[in-house]
């Protein structure tokens, strides 16, 4: 029993972890797939295709006796997932990183946790005390979460070398390539992405109060998702040759970011999400900066600044004073259950019919 409940608290933290490292490899990857020529747009439909076919089988199996009936209501709640993470959210991250770099889009992105706390606060999902420690944690590190993005994107500084990068000569710009006006483009759309990405945390986790099949949910979202973007790509990528794949870098992009960025992710996301929220879900993305930053200095060569360093360090900062407010949330939820369960254990043992016999037995 002792080794379940550790388990069972462990769980959440480990699976997010897991997510982070696939996360930083879908970063690297795709930015070596797109500069390669791929178009995002043929990229995304192939990804959630790929992610419905693999994830399908594991619904029809394991959620056949469990799975509810489809409402009209729950299928546009799915439409509108669809529509959020595999069309806007995916497109607009694949533009952020093709027009900055991966280290840089994968730091940008750790303001996901405050903007999907000013959501949730919007929508009351979260409740604000100003009194209470946790709830100023909560709002001083989103104030800090959004100063360390803007430092990111307003201070530049001095090029960072580690030692397996002094021997490449660096040109000052993020992918090599890139002029400022393609970078503040690219920019832009990663603040999109994490607004969308955001928006479709905390849809998920209304839908899954009405639809608690976490593996047909991931199988619906995906397929939709690619129905969507398909119609998207069709009107955006009129090329046929830009839908021509290969066993190249292109069909290994779309393969690992399908299976594991969005069959596995949502499903593990919507795991965690019924148990610790959508704010605790998006406080790991520090991880997958971290690596991305590494592996992306060694294997693409990206150049590494000292005021992307500093801007990165001080959204971690905030992002665990999020973290630290989020698990006080959660240990308080707990007690609260405890002392309730305790409550009924030590109530009087009446009945509406001994109820009744009392008040005849006082009349008497």
């Amino acid at each position: 029993m002792e080794l379940a409940g550790t388990w069972r608290k462990v769980m959440p933290y480990m699976a997010m972890v897991f997510l982070q490292f696939g996360f930083a490899g879908m970063f690297l990857i795709s930015v070596a797939s797109l500069r390669q020529g791929m178009s995002h747009y043929v990229l995304v439909v192939y990804r959630n295709a790929v992610a419905a076919v693999v994830m399908a089988p594991f619904a029809l199996w394991f959620e056949r006796k469990t799975r509810p009936k489809m409402t009209l209501l729950v299928f546009f709640k799915i439409l509108a997932l669809g529509l959020l993470e595999p069309v806007l959210d995916q497109n607009f991250i694949y533009m952020g990183v093709n027009n900055t770099s991966a280290s840089f889009s994968s730091a940008l992105t750790n303001i996901l946790p405050a903007v999907t706390f000013v959501n949730a606060i919007t929508l009351r999902m979260e409740r604000i005390n100003i009194k209470e420690r946790r709830s100023q944690a909560k709002i001083a590190g989103t104030a800090i979460t959004v100063g360390g993005a803007m430092l990111m994107i307003l201070f530049k500084g001095p090029i960072v070398n580690f030692p397996w990068t002094k021997h490449i000569s660096h040109v000052f710009s993020d992918s090599g390539a890139h002029n400022s006006g393609h970078w503040l483009m690219g920019t832009f759309m990663i603040l999109l992405s994490c607004f969308c990405w955001s928006a479709f945390f905390i849809l998920q986790s209304y839908t899954l109060r009405s639809y608690p099949c976490e593996l047909s949910l991931t199988t619906l979202i995906c397929a939709l998702g690619a129905t969507e973007s398909g119609a998207v790509a069709l009107v955006m990528e009129r090329d046929p040759k830009a839908w021509s794949i290969g066993f190249d870098m292109r069909l290994f992009t779309a393969v690992y970011s399908g299976i594991m960025c969005s069959g596995i992710a949502y499903y593990v996301q919507g795991i965690v999400i019924k148990e610790r929220g959508p704010v605790f879900v998006t406080a790991f993305s520090p991880l997958c900066m971290i690596i991305v930053t590494l592996l992306g200095s060694i294997i693409l060569s990206e150049v590494v600044t000292l005021g992307r360093l500093i801007g990165a360090a001080v959204i971690v900062v905030g992002l665990y004073a999020l973290i630290w407010s989020k698990n006080k949330d959660h240990v308080n939820a707990l007690d609260a259950e405890n002392n309730f369960e305790k409550q009924k254990t030590f109530e009087l043992p009446f009945s509406t019919t001994d109820v009744n016999k009392t008040s005849s037995l006082g009349n008497i």
